[in-house]
Formats: structure tokens, C-alpha cells, sequence
């Protein structure tokens, strides 16, 4: 017999795409966000989107610059840990209006254009729709409800001052949520009435997926079909094309930064040089 640690570390999942939708009960489902019902298994786009727009281009910056170290330590050391580190610096000493504003109006365009077709159509054919994820729920919130018909996100909660009402950069416990955390917040917010549906696409989802009466895996694909604006619950605001363009621009910004340092030093080493020679020939003619 082997430990439930490894027991649940073999056990193997179908893939979505094996999900017959008219054989399987459809009154709640769990699902993640990450990778899953969105095609980007990264969320970092959409944290420096919150960087910036809620901070500062300095923020969005700085949280470019910390990107390789905030990726070695999601593969070496922690994925909590790493999670911990990209809240942080996205989130500290913003107020908490201002992260609500871009969750509101920036974020859910650029997340509805990332909509799987194959794992929304599982998830929107349920009755009871609850998203479980290690992202902040002050960030996903909004999209879930208004564009996925998502009944609540099980998320990870941003430490608030209570005085300045701006985020610490800290979490609430238990913590970032992922591993276990995800399997206890469902069990916490189902009780003995499990989902009939888990959808996951990570070994790190097995916690909560194991105890869902069927789980489904999502494999990346990067031709995965998505889902139309026009069948979401809301309809995103502005088109792909000028989110793309935004993208862009937002993925530009370290070039601008550094092209901006190179500029000045060339025309202060410019100045410097026109100084010079003004100052040299003036001497000869004395």
C-alpha cells in the first residue's frame, strides 16, 4: 500500500478532452484559472499589468528586472515562495481602489481573449461554478463573476492596512494558494457536498482534483482553440487588436528604459565633448 503522498503523486487524470458532457453530472465544478481555462499557464502579463497601471512604470520595471529570480525559485525552491515574491512586488503600497480599477477595467479584456474553448465549455455547463487559484482574488474576481459566471474564486488574499488602506505585499494565511491549500479551500467551501467536476492542469492541482468525483486534466497546447468574446457572460470592452497593441507595448518597456539611459548618456557625453573642444579652442586663442 503505497503512502497517500504517492499514491496521489501517480495517479494519472483524463484529459479534458475526454470529458463527455452528456454522461457526467453538471451541478458544480472546481476549477483552476492558470493554464486551464486560460491558455496562459503564466500569469505574470497580468500582474505587470497591475504593476503598472495601478503603480508605476518604475514598478513594472522592477518587477521585469525580478522576473528570472522569481522563476528559478518557482522551479527550485517554492511555487509559494515564488508566488509570495511576485505579489509582493506588484502589489506593495498600492492602494487597494487603484488594483480594483485596472481588475475592473483593464484585466478582463486581456484575460477573455485567453479563454480555452475546451475546458470553458466543461465549466460553464455546470450549475455551480467556483474557481480555485493561486492568484490574488481582489485580481480575478471581476472577470470570473461577470465574464465566466463564476459563483466565487478561492484565491489568494492580499494583506491590507487598515489605515492606509493600501496593500503590505503581503499574504493572508494560509499563504499563496496552491498544493494543498486549494484541496482544504475546497473542502472548507464544499463541505461533504464535493464538486462533481475538477479541472486542473498541473501536478501541483492533484490536491484538489483527487478529491472532486471526477477530475480532468488540461495539456498545454498552444493552437488551442479559444472562446469567442460573444459567448462570455460580459462582453470585453475594447478588440484582440488593440490588446495585442497594448501588450506590446507593455513588453517593450525595459527596451524604452534602457534605450532612454542610453540616450541621455550619449547626448551628456555629447555635451561633454562640445564643452571640451569649445573650451580647448578658446585657450589657443588667448
Amino acid at each position: 500500500m503505497l503512502p497517500p503522498e504517492l499514491e496521489l503523486a501517480n495517479k494519472t487524470f483524463p484529459l479534458i478532452s475526454e470529458c463527455d458532457l452528456s454522461s457526467v453530472s453538471h451541478r458544480s465544478v472546481a476549477a483552476d484559472l492558470d493554464g486551464t481555462l486560460l491558455k496562459a499557464s503564466l500569469s505574470f502579463p497580468y500582474y505587470i499589468l497591475v504593476a503598472i497601471e495601478a503603480g508605476s512604470l518604475l514598478r513594472g520595471l522592477i518587477l521585469l528586472l525580478c522576473v528570472p529570480i522569481i522563476a528559478v525559485v518557482y522551479v527550485f525552491i517554492s511555487e509559494d515562495f515564488a508566488g509570495r515574491m511576485l505579489i509582493f512586488v506588484s502589489f506593495s503600497g498600492v492602494k487597494v481602489s487603484d488594483i480594483e480599477v485596472v481588475a475592473r477595467g483593464v484585466l478582463p479584456p486581456f484575460y477573455a481573449a485567453d479563454v480555452r474553448s475546451d475546458s470553458f465549455q466543461v465549466f460553464d455547463s455546470c450549475q455551480r461554478k467556483v474557481i480555485v487559484t493561486a492568484n490574488p482574488v481582489v485580481m480575478v474576481d471581476t472577470f470570473v463573476k461577470d465574464f465566466l459566471g463564476g459563483e466565487k474564486v478561492l484565491g489568494t488574499e492580499i494583506e491590507v492596512n487598515p489605515r492606509t488602506n493600501r496593500a503590505t505585499g503581503f499574504v493572508k494565511e494560509p499563504g499563496v494558494l496552491v498544493g494543498k491549500w486549494k484541496k482544504f479551500a475546497i473542502l472548507k467551501e464544499f463541505g461533504e457536498d464535493l464538486p462533481d467536476i475538477g479541472i486542473g492542469d498541473r501536478k501541483s492541482d492533484h490536491d484538489f482534483m483527487s478529491i472532486c468525483k471526477v477530475g480532468y486534466m488540461v495539456p498545454k497546447d498552444h493552437s488551442a482553440s479559444m472562446v469567442s468574446p460573444d459567448s462570455l457572460k460580459t462582453q470585453p470592452v475594447f478588440h484582440k487588436v488593440q490588446q495585442a497593441s497594448v501588450m506590446i507595448t507593455y513588453i517593450r518597456l525595459p527596451f524604452r528604459f534602457i534605450l532612454s539611459f542610453a540616450r541621455v548618456y550619449c547626448n551628456l557625453s555629447l555635451l561633454k565633448g562640445i564643452i571640451r573642444c569649445t573650451y580647448r579652442r578658446r585657450s589657443s586663442w588667448w
